[in-house]
């Protein structure tokens, strides 16, 4: 059987596809397995690292911006949308594929479009409670859209295909516990952890406030911090952060990444996480069971993020912080609460297993199978 995958941009939309087509090659013997992503993105980069190959053409995404630079990106969007879209046909012929699968970004829509008119199955999967533009456009042809959340089907049209899954992880987000990742990861067992990532772009804001946050954390070494800034903030944020701290990081119990590349071991190790409330990163946080400080991305469409993020307080499995009502020594003063309070963190940790959907990696790749079999 041939797998085609689609999928990009953010590490969100990226490993729930390689969970599961790890798991449909181990399921199906000689299945063949190829991936189409953006040129440039993400992808490129994490799919092969996980033993797959990926194929790429030209996309770009949307500007919602109204101004003069805004229309000239879309002017550019849509020049990228009719070569890339003949870029997919060509891969898609040469491939042949029998099921098409996305899971996130712009690059879906090309591929999928592309594989609907050549008559092979396609199958969308939404992580987060309400879909974003692509998703929606996708319901309209898709053979099934997969959701993340139970009950999200009221947000599509009544037309579209819809079942729930879950949010699919990589096994070893299921496999791993905090002693046997701090063992992997040279950390103390005794030493509170908190983990710090806000999505694989990283974010201005919360980079914004790490300096002064990581002197704090410097100066009355209350925990461990391990902190991913992303690509494009990683330098200036290590280099004021060294000046604040008055030099190496790592002596001072910080651990400053531009990307964290071992993330369900450094999740697994944590007895606190502070992120962003995409949905493939709260899969994440309920495999593993970890309590979760969350702060929404607020630019995100139809505010997804704090939708998200709320299910999993009112079920008792996170703190929410709303961006721009908090400075760094607010955040610091949150995350140390529930870091000294062990029995919050139990209560929360129990809500956020209980919140986990753990064979939503299985579900999907049935819904698949069953989709080639028809």
């Amino acid at each position: 059987m041939k797998f085609l995958f689609t999928c990009g941009g953010t590490a969100g939309h990226i490993n729930p596809a390689i969970g599961v087509a790890a798991y449909l090659k181990r399921q199906v013997p000689g299945a063949e397995i190829l991936f189409i992503g953006a040129k440039g993105r993400m992808e490129t980069e994490l799919v092969p690292r996980e033993g797959f190959e990926i194929r790429t053409i030209e996309i770009d995404n949307i500007s919602r911006s109204l101004s003069l630079a805004g229309l000239k990106h879309n002017l550019h969007t849509a020049r990228c949308l009719l070569r890339g879209s003949a870029e997919a046909r060509a891969i898609l012929k040469e491939f042949r594929p029998d099921v098409a699968v996305g899971t996130g970004g712009y690059v879906c829509y090309p591929v999928l479009r592309a594989a609907h008119a050549q008559g092979v199955p396609t199958l969308v999967h939404e992580s987060n409670a309400v879909p974003g533009l692509t998703t929606k456009l996708l319901a309209r042809f898709a053979d099934c859209v997969m959701l993340g959340f139970s009950g999200a089907a009221e947000n599509y049209p009544r037309r579209a295909r819809t079942e729930y899954t879950g949010i699919p992880v990589r096994e070893e987000f299921q496999r791993l516990d905090r002693d046997s990742a701090r063992r992997a990861l040279g950390i103390p067992p005794d030493r509170p952890l908190l983990v710090s990532v806000w999505g694989s772009l990283g974010s201005g804001h919360i980079n914004g406030l790490m300096p002064e946050f990581m002197e704090l954390a410097a100066r009355r070494r209350d925990f461990d911090l391990i902190h991913s800034a992303g690509k494009r903030y990683y330098k200036e944020l290590s280099e004021q952060a060294e000046k604040r701290c008055g030099g190496d990081l790592l002596s001072r119990g910080i651990d400053l990444r531009e990307y964290i590349y071992d993330m369900p071991a450094v999740m697994a190790a944590a007895d606190l996480i502070m992120c962003r409330s995409g949905a493939s990163t709260l899969g994440e946080l309920a495999a593993l069971g970890k309590p979760a400080l969350l702060v929404p991305s607020p630019n995100v469409t139809n505010n997804h993020q704090e939708k998200n993020a709320r299910l999993l307080e009112r079920a008792g499995a996170a703190r929410v912080l709303l961006e721009g009502q908090f400075d760094a020594g607010g955040l610091y003063d949150a995350a140390w609460a529930l870091l000294r309070d062990s029995a919050a963190r139990d209560a929360m940790s129990k809500a956020m297993r209980a919140a986990a959907a753990p064979d939503a990696t299985e579900r999907i790749a049935k819904r698949i199978l069953g989709t080639i079999s028809k």
